[in-house]
């Protein structure tokens, strides 16, 4: 299977080297406007450097597109690589507009390719076990979904400009696990909260580093979801979900597994992952292997380009209530995609 990666910045290059080292996959272009970056890379790991997509997507050797390029171009690389009948793992989020992310839906809808949205998080080991565990019946009927979700630092300011804000960058990621382990639709209500308690340079463009959205989902079940730009004691990710027969929750990995105990303490950790490529690097090789897998199954893509719309129109919601400190009623539709299924 024959790939193209579009962008060569951080989450290009990892995307790019996991399959560059994958048996039965093969890179065959680095495409970024930047050519020199894009040719530095091949020189490293191979594949064919270009500067646009136009002579990739031409290629009828070529199977599938990886999208890793800015926000602002996810859309129109979609349908440039769907209408070419290219199999398409596009990085989070489609779009942080949702008029151009249904424009695109629109525009997609005939050329019935697989299409996965990169929500990393979802192949993490401990999150996908304890999303087994809620559809095994473990806990029962769910009844609330609590996410912590913390950054050891912020961003610098020139990445906050084009984030697109904390609800639609950060926690956009939490959006789609409170879907994912809930498999809700219909009506949610939302209510955000934030304030730059980190950074006054994040105030002062308009954005929030600690946010907090509670949410009431179709079933009438809570969840909290809390995202912070600032943990001194390393990457906090953790979910917890209760219900009526008990709960299941997915706690912080250590760097290592050491405990100590000693006379100044008893059970001390080591500290924990300190960054989200600690904790999360091996679940976009996994996500590869789930996009490789799904196509070749002709099953449909999860999470795909429904789940990203859906989380879009949560973070949506939530900037709309911070804004206007009022609750905000989305409706979702069904946690099922609609047809064409490949989609997602």
């Amino acid at each position: 299977m024959r790939f193209c990666v579009v962008g060569v910045g951080r989450m290009g290059t990892i995307h790019a080297k996991n399959i560059a080292k994958t048996v039965g996959l093969e890179l065959a272009y680095l495409v970024d406007p930047d050519i020199e970056r894009a040719r530095a890379l091949a020189d490293r790991i191979g594949g064919r450097a270009k500067a646009d997509i136009a002579s990739a997507l031409a290629d009828s050797t070529v199977d599938a597109v990886v999208i890793a390029s800015a926000t602002n171009t996810h859309v129109d690389f979609i349908i440039q690589a769907a209408k070419a009948g290219k199999a398409i793992l596009c990085e989070k989020p489609i779009d942080l507009d949702m008029e151009r992310v249904t424009a695109c839906e629109d525009a997609i809808q005939d050329t019935d390719v697989p299409i996965m949205v990169g929500f990393q998080r979802r192949f993490d080991d401990t999150h996908r076990s304890v999303q087994r565990a809620i559809s095994a019946g473990v806990v029962g009927a769910v009844e609330s979904v609590s996410i912590i979700s913390r950054d050891p630092s912020p961003p610098p300011s020139e990445y906050i400009k084009v984030s697109g804000g904390q609800f639609h960058d950060q926690m956009i990621h939490d959006f789609d696990l409170a879907l994912w382990m809930t498999q809700e639709g219909g009506k949610v209500t939302v209510f955000a909260m934030g304030a730059a308690l980190v950074d006054p340079a994040i105030g002062s463009l308009g954005d929030t580093d600690s946010a907090h959205v509670l949410m009431r989902m179709g079933n009438g079940a809570f969840c909290k979801i809390e995202c912070n730009r600032r943990s001194v004691y390393g990457y906090d990710q953790r979910i917890e979900v209760f219900g009526e027969l008990g709960l299941v929750s997915s706690t912080n990995l250590q760097k290592t597994g050491l405990e100590v105990w000693t006379e100044r303490g008893t059970g001390q950790k080591d500290i924990l992952k300190t960054d989200f490529l600690q904790r999360y690097l091996p679940c976009y090789d996994a996500e590869l292997q789930a996009f490789v897998e799904t196509i070749a199954r002709g099953k449909p893509m999860s999470p795909g380009f429904h789940a990203g719309k859906r989380a879009l129109q949560l973070a949506d919601a939530a900037k709309k209530s911070y804004i206007r400190g009022e609750h905000v009623t989305v409706e979702l539709g069904s946690c099922t995609p609609p047809e064409p299924s490949r989609h997602g």
